[in-house]
């Protein structure tokens, strides 16, 4: 019986990474390594990151070109979101552990009200988050509307680095984040 089990989990999970590829438009898949979750790119096949800009949680603006040079770890969450909840205290002690080493963190708060969106943030993370309900920048980065949580890590040279459609913990993302912030920038880019 359990060997059943095994295989109708595998069965399940191919299932979903594939429904997951098809969803998007497959541009990062096409390039970079892909398990049809976490996709992994290289510095020559990244792609340039979309525009991000917008209205704060915290009232102001904010643009991610002001973040070029900067290791940028983007993640889109809901409050209402359950995997979002077990994973906001894993975000903020890589934000805390990374940010010394020219890292940053961006949240990106989707299909929510911002009362709820703000008293979520409130004491679980420390870095800003857009307000974001109609999910038109998680679109802009090919994250589907049913993969949140989702965290794209860019490197320095504002390229997708990293795309993970679900939720990460701290001992899965510490890695990736200081692998993308000891890579050399390509020459000429700044």
């Amino acid at each position: 019986m359990p060997s059943r089990r095994l295989v109708a989990a595998l069965l399940a999970a191919v299932t979903a990474g594939t429904a997951l590829v098809g969803c998007s438009s497959g541009s990062e898949e096409s390039r970079c390594a892909s398990d049809g979750v976490t996709i992994t790119c290289a510095p020559d096949q990244r792609s340039k990151t979309p525009k991000v800009s917008g209205e704060l949680l915290t009232g102001g603006s904010y643009d991610i070109a002001e973040a070029r040079g900067q290791v940028v770890v983007v993640n889109f969450w809901g409050s209402w979101c359950a995997p979002c909840r077990a994973e906001a205290d894993d975000l903020e002690a890589v934000h805390q552990a990374t940010k010394a080493s020219g890292v940053t963190f961006l949240g990106i708060n989707v299909q929510d009200s911002k009362d709820k969106a703000a008293a979520f943030e409130e004491g679980r993370v420390t870095y800003p988050s857009l307000f974001d309900p109609a999910s038109r920048q998680a679109l802009d980065f090919d994250i589907p509307p049913n993969t949140t949580p989702a965290t794209v890590v860019l490197d320095r040279d504002g390229r997708v680095a990293v795309v993970i459609r679900r939720a990460i913990t701290r001992d899965e993302l510490q890695p990736v984040v200081e692998r993308i912030a000891a890579e050399q920038p390509p020459s000429g880019s700044r």
